[in-house]
């Protein structure tokens, strides 16, 4: 597990990740031609409006379905 600082809505917030989530979300933003803090912060306002609490855990999920979907 990796802990790291990320910027949400100009606010600094820790995000713990196993590694490959880390990398995977590194990937997918190089590929987007956005950074993992504009990524992170757009999943947090999903999770808000869901009503989700744990940003980690939405975080995964969000990088399970898109790698799942870009396979398929």
């Amino acid at each position: 597990m990796k802990k790291r600082s990320v910027v949400i809505a100009g606010h600094a917030t820790s995000l713990t990740l196993e590694e490959p989530f880390w990398q995977a979300l590194k990937e997918i933003a190089l590929a987007e031609g956005t950074t993992v803090s504009a990524l992170v912060e757009a999943i947090d306002a999903r999770r808000t409006e869901a009503g989700e609490t744990n940003l980690s855990s939405a975080v995964r999920v969000w990088v399970f379905r898109r790698v799942k979907e870009d396979r398929s």
